[in-house]
């Protein structure tokens, strides 16, 4: 009987695959809509300026960084399901998910990714600021961390 409510209750994951996966949903949905606005707002209000340049640069970097977490959201949805239900969904040779180390791995490359996008944005944004060097060496020491990590892991 325990056995059997043990090997039930991996179903609870369910829940887990299903709140990351509508979060990537409305993560990528919003950010399609948002590269819509962001177009048709440039095309019919915008005048042709370098500053307006910059602004339609910084928009779409910040949209990019909503389609990579939308990703790391999908990819932690199907890693969970592909771990705990069933791992003979198909899916991208890429995206195969064996063990919780597999997706960690997975996770830790979008999350540098994503860190990048962020720190890219800042420098679209930058005045001038000395802020802007402590948010770099943040995020290359967390980058190196995560790359200490991930290059321990495999040994």
């Amino acid at each position: 009987m325990i056995q059997r409510l043990l090997s039930s209750s991996r179903y609870l994951v369910l829940i887990a695959v299903s709140g990351t996966f509508f979060a990537s949903l409305t993560l990528l949905v919003y950010g399609g809509i948002s590269v819509f606005q962001l177009i048709t707002d440039t095309l019919l209000y915008a005048q042709v300026t370098s500053k307006g340049g910059k602004i339609l640069a910084l928009g779409f970097i910040e949209n990019i960084d909503l389609f990579l977490l939308g990703t790391v959201f999908f990819i932690i949805s199907a890693g969970l399901y592909e771990l705990f239900i069933d791992d003979t969904i198909a899916l991208p040779d890429w995206l195969v998910i064996h063990t919780l180390d597999d997706l960690k791995n997975k996770l830790v490359g979008v999350i540098i990714v994503v860190m990048a996008v962020v720190f890219l944005g800042h420098v679209v944004k930058w005045h001038g600021e000395q802020e802007l060097i402590w948010l770099g060496g943040a995020i290359a020491l967390v980058t190196a961390s995560l790359t200490y990590f991930l290059g321990n892991k495999k040994k």
